[in-house]
């Protein structure tokens, strides 16, 4: 014998980890690209703005070659020396740029600072002698410098006197890019934030939006077929709908476990007696002949009320699906009203009769109708003895509760019904006590399936009649005018 314990199921990973997961890790992509693009637009944004600057100085100087005048004598420059330093002393660079100007190739006449431009001690720009002689090879390139990079660009001009005045302009982006990777800096902690606090949100979120799917996978770990009767709390979003569903299926599924334990009780409760009688009938049959008929006439007696007990039960328990009614629009009334004459005269000998007949159409259905008239016609037959009239009448009338109904009625000269028994004659295996005082057999099914299909219409059944001098059974099935090519009543007073 093997003692090894069950296996326990491995619960399924949650998806809320997932979901936040996912989210975290799309807004964490965006948020590098962001952090990239910006990153890297900055840097240019600033080499491009270095390179505009030392293009326009140049400019600027060119133009005041050709057009500026010295202010000592209102007449064009005659010296480099002097042609440089009426145009430095005028220029105001911006905070990273610094302007040199050369005599020759030898000699510096002045440098004029940015705000930020590094300081004489910090970096020395004319003792650099790499630089300097890369200014005589080429007009503009990079250099690196102790203060960063530096951009440069120079340009010589001729003067009068036959010196050259050479202007170096120079652009340092240490100081622009510093601030471009503080601001990389202050956007990748916020990008940092915003993804900590996206993960909280979405974690409450997505424990919001699942919150119905655990309640499922709870509820159902707990459902056992002795046990339908949990339900899960729904609340107003749009994945509540899952609840709710879950919510129906449990009613569907509680409604047919007890509709199934409702026939099992009574099959077994109705089908006990035959049996025992069958059994006990059987045990005591010995070779007599007249014995042994006498046994089986009542066991046949007693398969046959078996037969009607099951077959009763069942059409009991197909009245709890959804198919159990099938209508049929345009059914012509007056046709289903012969036609039910022609069934219940066949039930037993009663003067039967047929009082009136509604002309006309309705939807209902036909088979289950027929079938309810049928119980009624039988329940007069039981409750009437041989010459007892049992009328068949049908119409179309305004009822206050239905309003326009077909009513088939089934009237009898039997004992009637008492009032206090109007109601629960309908329900399963209940039968009235008649004021004659005498019980008659049945399993009492034969109402509740009557009841059953009118409630199938969306209509009822009505119990009228004086006890002592009566009983009428109506059938109501609500109809709409439309469905009634006229409301006429054909009069007759037809037995059989």
């Amino acid at each position: 014998m093997s003692t090894e314990a069950p296996t326990r199921r491995r619960r399924p990973r949650l998806s809320r980890e997932t979901i936040v997961g996912w989210m975290v890790l799309i807004l964490f992509v965006t948020l590098l690209s962001v952090v990239i693009v910006v990153h890297e637009t900055l840097r240019l944004s600033v080499t491009d703005s270095a390179n505009a600057d030392v293009t326009q100085e140049i400019q600027e100087f060119r133009t005041f070659t050709q057009e500026g005048v010295d202010p000592e004598t209102s007449r064009p420059f005659t010296s480099a020396e002097r042609l440089l330093q009426v145009y430095l002393s005028r220029q105001q660079p911006s905070p990273d740029e610094m302007l040199v100007g050369y005599v020759g190739t030898e000699g510096t006449v002045t440098i004029s600072r940015g705000a930020r431009a590094p300081t004489a001690e910090a970096y020395d720009l004319t003792r650099d002698q790499e630089l300097l002689e890369r200014t005589t090879r080429s007009a503009s390139g990079t250099h690196e410098t102790p203060a960063g990079e530096m951009r440069w660009a120079r340009t010589i001009v001729e003067v009068a006197d036959g010196e050259d005045a050479v202007l170096l302009v120079t652009f340092f982006t240490e100081p622009a890019m510093t601030e471009a990777d503080q601001t990389v800096r202050m956007l990748v902690m916020a990008s940092v934030f915003a993804l900590l606090l996206a993960g909280v949100v979405s974690w409450v979120v997505a424990g919001r939006l699942l919150r119905p799917v655990r309640l499922v996978h709870a509820a159902a770990e707990e459902i056992t077929e002795q046990d339908l009767t949990r339900r899960i709390d729904v609340g107003d979003d749009d994945v509540s709908g899952l609840a709710s569903t879950f919510n129906r299926m449990l009613d569907r599924l509680e409604e047919a476990f007890r509709a199934e334990q409702r026939f099992v009780d009574d099959a077994g409760h109705e089908l006990r007696t035959p049996i025992t009688v069958i059994r006990g009938h059987l045990e005591l049959m010995d070779d007599d002949p007249v014995s042994r008929e006498r046994t089986m006439r009542v066991v046949t007696q007693e398969l046959d009320r078996m037969s009607r007990i099951v077959t009763d039960l069942l059409a009991l328990a197909k009245a709890d699906r959804p198919d159990f009614i099938r209508p049929v629009a345009g059914v012509d009334v007056s046709m289903l009203t012969v036609a039910l004459e022609a069934k219940i005269s066949a039930l037993a000998d009663r003067r039967w009769r047929v009082d009136q007949i509604a002309e006309g159409e309705a939807r209902l259905d036909s088979e289950r109708v027929t079938q309810a008239v049928l119980q009624l016609a039988q329940n007069a037959v039981q409750h009437t003895t041989e010459g007892d009239a049992i009328t068949l009448t049908s119409e179309f009338i305004d009822d206050p509760q239905l309003g326009h109904a077909l009513a088939i009625s089934i009237g009898d000269t039997g004992p009637g019904v008492a009032v206090a028994d109007r109601e629960r004659i309908f329900q399963r295996f209940t039968h009235g006590e008649p004021p004659d005082g005498r019980r008659h057999s049945g399993a009492g099914l034969g109402l509740a399936i009557v009841s059953a299909i009118a409630e199938g219409h969306d209509g009822r059944v009505r119990v009228g009649g004086a006890p002592g001098q009566g009983a009428v059974f109506t059938l109501l099935i609500p109809v709409e005018h439309d469905h009634s090519s006229q409301d006429g009543l054909v009069p007759s007073t037809a037995e059989g």
